[in-house]
């Protein structure tokens, strides 16, 4: 089973759906889950430097055999490094770690700290070769704009959360304005609000005979937008995947569009508190 795609402002192809690595720990544990990821037939794989994982990422898509090609590998440049030398040298420890020629989407990780300047340096990385595509994560409309204007070279992508809970619609005109492709991190809302028990989403599950993750992947695609989800049962990992053939009708969409709260279910980036722990959290010791 192949994943559709999404076509970016320069070409290249992101995989709609990926396979994400967030809070899997670095060892025996993520390199198990990226290899059975590769086997229920995922291509892309999302992971960032903040994760701590990228060397277990590199050594299970070593082992797959799978020709690099035919892979999607993105990762994140963390805050610490949120400068025009620091973006490139983390580009090249990524590629390290992951014993990688190439990353396929290198992403600003937090819209915080000296962005453009990190801009600058994912820009010389892209021209190197040695990124295929760059974008942002969770950058607000008025970021994003900024960026994008500022800057020769416009962001690809810009990560950001979306789920039926938090359905970021006011974000979604100026991605589209901008040429900006959308992707959905933390799509179950880490099982936040009783998503999985949600009357609504159980009832479009019970029509159209599949899981409640299965419809919200769809919802999300659905919008627009290539989404990254996670598990560690390979079962599972192949009903996500499998979602990508489901076709949820202008009711479901309805349906589902109105269990939207207009916030996110984990914290705002626009919280002082929360910036200050973005930019005083160290990665590198």
């Amino acid at each position: 089973m192949s994943s559709p795609v999404l076509t970016l402002a320069n070409g290249v192809e992101l995989p709609a759906f990926s396979f994400g690595v967030y809070q899997i720990p670095e060892g025996p544990v993520c390199e198990k889950a990226v290899a059975d990821a590769l086997e229920a037939g995922y291509r892309s794989i999302d992971t960032a430097v903040s994760y701590g994982n990228e060397a277990s990422v590199g050594r299970a898509v070593a082992a797959s055999g799978i020709a690099r090609n035919e892979l999607f590998i993105t990762s994140k440049l963390w805050v610490e490094d949120a400068s025009e030398s620091g973006a490139e040298a983390s580009v090249k420890r990524s590629l390290d770690r992951m014993g990688l020629d190439y990353i396929d989407l290198y992403l600003i990780h937090q819209p915080v700290g000296d962005v453009h300047g990190a801009w600058r340096g994912l820009t010389k990385m892209l021209r190197a070769g040695l990124v295929r595509a760059i974008g942002v994560s969770n950058f607000a409309p008025d970021r994003l704009m900024d960026i994008a204007l500022a800057n020769e070279v416009r962001p690809m992508v810009n990560q950001v959360e979306i789920s039926p809970f938090c359905q970021q619609r006011a974000a979604f005109p100026t991605m589209a304005d901008l040429g900006v492709v959308p992707e959905a991190w933390a799509p179950f809302a880490e099982g936040r609000n009783g998503i999985f028990f949600n009357p609504v989403l159980r009832q479009v599950a019970a029509k159209h005979g599949v899981t409640v993750a299965q419809v919200v992947l769809a919802f999300v695609a659905r919008l627009g937008a290539a989404v990254v989800s996670k598990s560690v049962s390979p079962a599972r990992m192949k009903e996500n995947l499998a979602a990508s053939e489901l076709v949820l009708d202008d009711d479901d969409m309805r349906a589902i569009a109105a269990l939207d709260k207009g916030e996110s279910q984990f914290f705002s980036h626009r919280d002082p508190s929360i910036v200050r722990w973005f930019l005083e959290r160290r990665i590198r010791l």
